[in-house]
């Protein structure tokens, strides 16, 4: 799709095309959990657990096996989601910033072309949400039970699981509240499975008895490599709370909610004492109290978005209704003895992504083609029929969706990460990747990392000092330089005036 001049060009376009074509518009579910590895999906070959509800979406649509992050974590991811562009560009490089909602979004571009837009869940940029004809978020982080949700008209309390809570929300929005006779945008977000993995009642006793595999990696000794993948702190042996441990409760639970709680874990909680575990024992243990309970939030999601999906088929809203599930950034599951993400390694790079649209997608469909977070804003607004901005910095990769090849589709994707030194002093650093191969650079200190990713998919052994990977090490490098002129990065961050408009140096 051709790009066009920003600002009042755009608004000509939107307007000129915009309501008297809206009903032929596809509406758009965007659903997007935190911290959902690929590897918790049984549609992409999990070995530890089951998602049938999610799994519809891939079997009746398309799955995405190599969608990349631009910054792996929360804040930076949703607000790349956002605005099509790079962290440094759209000026939330880490979850201490503050997202500018005065920004072009794509939500924005959507509701000034005759959509609906509302977003339920978890929010996560600090400012309230715009471009949103209706919202109700959770506040910062968000609780797993009893939530408070922030919204145009104040603050409302909930009891019961957030979970659910969230989804019941999202679902009186669609019987209830929006306009039939216009097109949609609802942007549906979990909280879970986030960190501390709080499960919801029905599933506090999944997996007891059960004993979860372990990835071949939990007992990495981070040898081979830049000193940054040792000095982090993201264990599970050694950096895993009390809390996360569930050998404390938690703090704002109701009575009944804290006596079921007591029930499920205070058994476990004994028999654990009892055991005065140590050394390698004690870090399996705290692998399956960690994995089980995150499961247990995944197993939420899962039952919660089958909720919805239900909905869209009975009401006869499915056929039209691009339906797309990922999340924010994929996790470690005890992959290299951790949890967390913010890496460029796999684990944390790749996020799931599954597409359903019966209307134009063949169903039980795979691409393996190089996709990103980048590109989720572009590909909304083309398969609304909008422009795309020239400002924004990915691509619609809407003809995939149809079975169609892009030709001249990108062969590799550049990566940052920002946050540092806490939480878990994970070096700042930026690299390439492409099919099989991939570069990173930790820029504090200099040190550099090259991955044969055909020979060595857990990312064991750096070959950036092979004299054999010489030439592969140097194409890289000058492919980085491209990337970094080619998407603007050049060290500085975008800062913003009160007015919103982006300071001039």
């Amino acid at each position: 799709m051709k790009r066009i001049p920003p600002a009042f060009a755009l608004l000509a376009a939107l307007l000129f095309s915009g309501v008297a074509a809206a009903a032929d518009k596809p509406n758009i579910l965007f659903i997007m959990s935190d911290d959902h590895a690929y590897n918790a999906l049984s549609c992409y070959g999990s070995k530890i657990n089951k998602t049938p509800n999610l799994d519809r979406i891939a079997n009746e649509g398309m799955r995405f096996d190599n969608c990349m992050v631009t910054n792996s974590i929360c804040g930076p991811c949703r607000a790349v989601i956002l605005t099509g562009k790079y962290s440094h560009l759209n000026g939330f490089i880490d979850n201490r910033s503050r997202f500018n909602g005065k920004q072009l979004t794509y939500p924005k571009l959507l509701q000034k072309a005759g959509y609906q837009t509302a977003v339920v869940g978890k929010w996560h940029l600090v400012s309230d949400p715009t471009g949103f004809d209706y919202w109700e978020v959770l506040q910062g982080q968000g609780p797993y039970y009893n939530p408070k949700m922030l919204s145009s008209n104040g603050v409302h309390d909930y009891t019961g699981y957030t979970t659910d809570i969230i989804t019941d929300l999202a679902l009186t929005w669609l019987k209830e509240t929006r306009d039939p006779n216009k097109p949609f945008l609802l942007v549906y977000q979990h909280k879970a499975p986030h960190r501390n993995w709080q499960p919801g009642p029905k599933y506090l006793n999944m997996y007891d008895g059960e004993t979860i595999p372990e990835p071949e990696t939990l007992f990495d000794d981070y040898e081979n490599r830049a000193s940054p993948a040792g000095e982090q702190e993201m264990t599970i042996a050694r950096h895993l709370s009390p809390d996360d441990l569930k050998l404390t409760p938690p703090r704002n639970l109701t009575k009944e909610q804290l006596a079921t709680w007591n029930a499920a874990y205070e058994p476990k909680n004994k028999e654990f004492e009892a055991a005065k575990l140590t050394g390698d024992d004690l870090v399996r243990w705290k692998y399956q109290r960690y994995i089980k309970d995150y499961l247990r939030c995944v197993a939420s999601v899962d039952d919660n978005v089958g909720r919805v999906l239900d909905y869209l088929d009975e009401s006869g809203l499915a056929e039209n209704t691009i339906v797309v599930y990922t999340s924010d950034q994929s996790f470690y599951l005890g992959e290299h003895g951790w949890y967390d993400k913010r890496w460029m390694y796999e684990e944390s790079f790749r996020t799931p992504l599954m597409v359903r649209w019966p209307k134009k997608i063949k169903a039980g469909t795979t691409n393996d083609a190089l996709v990103m977070n980048l590109d989720f804003a572009e590909t909304f607004l083309d398969a609304a029929g909008l422009p795309i901005p020239a400002e924004m910095q990915g691509r619609s990769f809407l003809p995939m969706l149809e079975g169609k090849e892009i030709p001249d589709w990108r062969k590799s994707v550049y990566y940052h990460y920002y946050e540092y030194p806490q939480p878990h002093r994970v070096a700042p650093h930026y690299g390439v990747r492409n099919a099989r191969y991939k570069l990173i650079h930790f820029y504090n200190t200099d040190e550099w990392e090259l991955f044969d990713l055909e020979n060595d998919p857990h990312e064991l052994m750096s070959v950036y000092d092979d004299s054999e990977y010489a030439e592969i090490k140097n194409e890289l490098k000058a492919e980085l330089n491209e990337l970094r002129k080619k998407y603007e990065d050049d060290g500085t961050v975008v800062q913003f005036d009160k007015e919103g408009n982006v300071k001039k140096s």
